[in-house]
């Protein structure tokens, strides 16, 4: 269903170039991260303010109403379109509407990056700080930011706010400039079960996986879900049969009971 709701963001829209990220590795727990910081990872659609327009990860123009970006700063500033947890879909069909619609009144945008400004973390935070203090802007938060003491207060942290329904923690080392593109001092940390599956079709690849398997489509409990990541360039040129049982990961179910970012873990076996 996330995919899906993705997909559908993308239809019909208008499109400027993609702007450049920061992304996330995973987490792990032998990693020593005391000194660094932990916030909520919120489970709403990444975006980039640019100072003049808001955009998605892929470059979607949104089309928001001007009270929502009422006070929105000249300067870049990356976040997440949020509403509360576990709204993801409901997110979706907001931003996604291609007339500004007062239906933006139900999000913010949770501000977790000032790209584009020198310094640490908190210094370049702190140059939205002093913005929100001279400008009303009721939309802009800063996501709250707390100082790892010892490797077991992410664990409790961890825990406390999966409890609570949301998606994870997002762990970052403070002391480094910006910069783009995936590294090891900014991870994501997020809960997941693991369940079997049925192939049921295979979805061939595209780009540098044509000529090999792309996704495959499974049957979860009478649900048709697609697995299209975790897979190795070697899985992905096996003769995948209907029926091969496997194993995957995923992070949660939408309500319509869809498990959420499916991935390969292992192939099971054939009936």
């Amino acid at each position: 269903m996330k995919l899906l709701c993705l997909y559908l963001l993308l239809c019909f829209c208008v499109y400027a170039k993609a702007p450049q990220l920061f992304l996330l590795k995973t987490y792990k727990d032998d990693l020593n991260v005391t000194g660094w910081v932990m916030s909520e990872k919120y489970d709403g659609v990444r975006a980039m303010w640019e100072g003049k327009r808001l955009i998605s990860r892929s470059g979607k123009v949104f089309n928001p109403p001007l009270s929502f970006l009422q006070g929105f700063p000249s300067f870049a500033l990356d976040g997440e379109l949020w509403t509360q947890r576990g709204d993801f879909e409901n997110i979706v069909s907001i931003v996604n509407t291609k007339e500004a619609s007062d239906r933006w009144d139900k999000l913010y945008f949770m501000v977790f990056e000032v790209p584009e400004q020198d310094g640490d973390f908190f210094e370049r935070l702190g140059v939205l700080q002093a913005y929100l203090k001279e400008h009303k802007a009721d939309k802009i938060k800063i996501v709250k930011q707390i100082r790892i003491g010892n490797q077991n207060e992410v664990k409790v942290y961890f825990d406390r706010l999966v409890h609570e329904g949301a998606e994870g923690v997002v762990i970052r080392d403070p002391q480094l400039p910006y910069y783009v593109g995936r590294t090891k001092e900014a991870l994501k940390y997020k809960p997941y079960k693991d369940a079997e599956c049925k192939v049921v079709s295979v979805v061939e690849g595209s780009g540098k996986y044509k000529g090999m398997m792309g996704a495959l489509k499974c049957d979860f409990d009478g649900k048709i879900i697609k697995i299209g990541s975790g897979f190795s360039d070697k899985e992905r040129k096996l003769a995948w049969s209907r029926g091969t049982r496997i194993s995957f990961k995923y992070y949660g179910l939408t309500r319509l009971g869809n498990p959420k970012y499916p991935v390969f873990l292992r192939l099971r076996k054939i009936e």
